[in-house]
């Protein structure tokens, strides 16, 4: 790789998991309960007309309001994602906002409109929001032209039908802010923690879903971030149970990836690959799942070691890292670990079958695409007891 290589290297990452986190914010009608948000005494009613069903219905509310977090640099890009339990008739509103170097605030925009399940609201993300401040791009917020973000606030509103005594139990929530790439000298890494360490990831085939419920973007075609997903879920052990995805088809390899390609899908995209849900829907098996990025392989090697294989999403054109022979404007895999030499190893499921889904790849070009297309953008998900591994002094987990 060249010394010009692009990169981000400002990057920050704040979660709330635990009561005192959560404690820190504002709760309005919302309460605590042991290490999680729950609706308590709800702060109003109000009636809301899903924009996919056209579908009106009435529900109760509250909502936790992070902190101001200042990520200590100029942000072009903010990420939400969160980990909640929605019982029927209840449903998750997503807000973040920004503050510019001049004083001035975006709106709140909607970044989500989410449910673990099938109701009451159609999970989506929200388009067509944009302002000078900032702008929203499905999954993310992007700062306005020359109006770099120098903090951010999450919000999150908790709905549940009026007159049902159930909640939404909010148990993890957070962002990750990004600077602008810039020139970097210091790549391709050099191997440090876990070459020649391979977790036992299981390999799923997006493939071989081609045709199977075309209703959810269409099919296995567009299925990578979601059988990536369920690779690691089934990686820690969880995942649907077999009454859960009867509904797949009994003649249907790996229901797992249907009912996670359902689970995930965002109506308005019109597509699985929504970051944030992804890692949502690792959370309703009782997995903590967050979005972020990495500033190198070393950084990834660190998770590896701690036995947490990482989702990554990269977009390349055939022959620019061998062994993924093929274009994609955007591609989900698996890093399952590092050969002996420290070549990175993918659990890739654009591969034509399970048995061809692991393939060690180089690491300089895999390095310089992955950092250079979606700058460094992983899924961490891991049970909460695993513990991750200590971050850097510019903490981005």
């Amino acid at each position: 790789m060249q010394a010009d290589s692009i990169v981000v290297r400002d990057i920050a990452y704040r979660g709330f998991r635990s009561a005192a986190e959560f404690g820190a914010g504002v709760l309005t009608g919302v309460a605590l309960s042991g290490d999680a948000v729950v609706l308590a005494a709800p702060a109003g009613a109000r009636d809301d007309t899903d924009p996919h069903t056209g579908r009106t219905a009435r529900y109760e509310f509250g909502a936790w309001t992070a902190p101001v977090v200042s990520p200590g640099f100029t942000a072009s890009e903010v990420i939400p994602s969160w980990t909640a339990d929605t019982p029927p008739g209840c449903w998750l509103h997503i807000e973040l906002r920004g503050s510019t170097a001049d004083g001035r605030d975006t709106p709140w925009f909607t970044l989500a409109r989410w449910t673990a399940g099938d109701g009451p609201v159609a999970r989506t993300s929200v388009p067509g929001q944009s302002g000078p401040a900032g702008a929203v791009a499905a999954d993310v917020l992007v700062a306005g032209p020359g109006r770099a973000l120098t903090a951010w606030q999450l919000r999150v509103t908790l709905l549940r039908a009026a007159g049902s005594a159930a909640t939404p139990v909010l148990r993890s929530a957070g962002a990750v802010a990004t600077g602008a790439p810039r020139p970097d000298a210091a790549l391709p890494s050099a191997p440090e923690t876990a070459h020649g360490v391979v977790l036992d990831v299981p390999p799923y085939s997006q493939k071989l879903h081609i045709g199977h419920h075309p209703r959810w973007a269409g099919g296995g075609h567009g299925w990578c971030s979601p059988a990536s997903t369920a690779m690691v879920l089934r990686f820690w052990g969880v995942g649907p149970t077999p009454a859960d995805h009867a509904w797949v088809g009994a003649d249907h390899t790996d229901p797992d990836v249907d009912h996670a390609a359902r689970h995930c899908y965002d109506h308005a995209y019109g597509g699985t690959g929504n970051w944030p849900f992804n890692t949502a829907y690792a959370g309703r098996y009782g997995l903590d799942g967050f979005v972020t990025r990495l500033r190198s392989l070393v950084e990834a090697e660190r998770f590896i070691a701690a036995g947490i294989p990482l989702i990554v999403s990269a977009s390349y054109v055939r022959g620019e890292i061998p062994g993924l022979d093929y274009d994609t404007a955007g591609h989900l895999m698996v890093l399952v670990g590092f050969t002996a030499t420290g070549e990175p190893v993918l659990n890739d499921p654009a591969a034509p079958s399970n048995d061809r889904v692991r393939t060690p790849v180089p690491r300089a070009e895999f390095e310089r695409a992955w950092l250079g297309s979606s700058r460094g953008l992983v899924y961490v998900i891991r049970p909460p007891h695993v513990p991750l591994p200590p971050p850097g002094s510019q903490p981005n987990w």
